[in-house]
């Protein structure tokens, strides 16, 4: 009997010990995991909200928007927006906000920011939204709910489709900048790529977003609608515009999406134009030159002409008429007949020339004459 027992209260004891370790154990297993789930980066993070002192306020007001949840030190712009709401976002892109009214603010070390906002109206009708979104870095948008009073209010596009489209080939730009690319004019391209309709239901017109960012901005997104349908589990090649700001250069990144889901980015690498850098060049050396050749053609008319400077063509005239005047003039000699000569005293008379007379010559060079002695 004693022997049947020792071994089972040996069992028993260990199993105590055993539960004593373990309910030991347990609560310092369970801080250590508390504190590696809180050591994971981002795994808390809160979302970017805004929250604004009234949800309505006509052209001319102001109102303050406060944000929290943001990267801290970060620089933010506020901006009201038409065509828009806080599911969908701003439709159309900054293209549907009053850009000229907005604000820019950055957050303070807790990644909160509160700041006084105009109230503008947009160029596109409401529904409208406080859109507040990240300038540089990784892309943190919230849009908050807001109405401008006294402006036209319009409903919204339809939007097609249930965003189960996927690229299915390499995206790609296509298209080259012509010659007045090179002068400043906005360079274009086309945004190639193929999509497949993964989903049960046929897409529709589908509206994409094509976002152009540069350097370390974030990017600015437009709408575009391709035309035509994608049937489930077939597939489509859409082309789709983009198009930069005059004289823009540089690197950009093209970006598009669909619904919520980015499909496809491309860099785009820009030229700068320096057609623009040759026409100020040469305006820099044209305008002046012609100015200073204007300048002393006008100097040349209008200036006084001197006494001496105006007397001295006069002079060297009359020079020549008097020289010419005391030329002696010369009588002209008839030329010699094959008849007898004339008789002495019958009034024919030789022209003698002032340097040269007759009757000054040597006596031994004198010709004689018959009949005299």
């Amino acid at each position: 009997m004693t022997g049947r027992t020792g071994p089972a209260a040996l069992r028993s004891e260990g199993r105590g010990r055993a539960a004593l370790l373990l309910a030991a154990i347990l609560p310092v297993l369970l801080l250590t995991a508390t504190g590696a789930h809180a050591a994971v980066p981002g795994a808390a993070d809160p979302k970017p909200a805004v929250a604004l002192s009234g949800k309505q306020a006509g052209k001319g007001g102001e109102i303050t928007v406060k944000g929290t949840g943001w990267r801290p030190d970060t620089l933010l712009m506020m901006l009201v927006c038409g065509r828009s709401s806080p599911d969908r976002g701003v439709i159309g892109g900054t293209n549907s906000c009053a850009n000229a009214d907005g604000r820019a603010v950055t957050t303070d070390s807790r990644g909160a920011f509160s700041k006084k906002l105009p109230v503008a109206e947009p160029p596109v009708p409401c529904p409208c939204v406080v859109h507040v979104a990240t300038v540089t870095g990784d892309q943190s948008v919230a849009d908050a709910a807001f109405v401008v009073a006294g402006h036209p209010v319009a409903a919204l596009p339809k939007e097609d489709g249930d965003g189960k489209l996927a690229v299915l080939a390499t995206t790609r730009l296509e298209g080259d900048s012509g010659i007045l690319t090179w002068f400043g004019a906005p360079p274009s391209r086309r945004l190639v790529l193929t999509v497949g309709n993964l989903g049960s239901a046929p897409v529709k017109d589908p509206v994409f977003r094509v976002g152009t960012a540069h350097g370390v901005y974030a990017p600015q997104w437009e709408e575009r609608q391709w035309r035509g349908t994608v049937e489930p589990g077939r597939k489509a090649r859409i082309e789709l515009p983009v198009e930069l700001t005059a004289g823009a250069h540089g690197d950009y990144q093209v970006s598009l999406k669909y619904g919520t889901k980015v499909l496809a980015e491309q860099p785009w690498g820009v030229g700068r134009p320096w057609g623009v850098t040759l026409f100020w060049i040469l305006l820099c050396l044209v305008v002046p030159a012609a100015v200073f050749r204007i300048g002393m053609a006008v100097v040349d008319k209008v200036r006084p002409r001197s006494a001496h400077a105006a007397a001295r063509p006069r002079r060297r005239t009359d020079r020549f008429t008097e020289a010419t005047a005391r030329l002696p003039k010369l009588r002209r000699t008839p030329a010699p007949s094959e008849g007898p000569a004339p008789a002495a005293g019958t009034g024919t008379t030789t022209a003698a020339l002032p340097w040269f007379t007759p009757d000054s010559a040597p006596s031994e060079h004198r010709p004689t004459t018959k009949g005299h002695s």
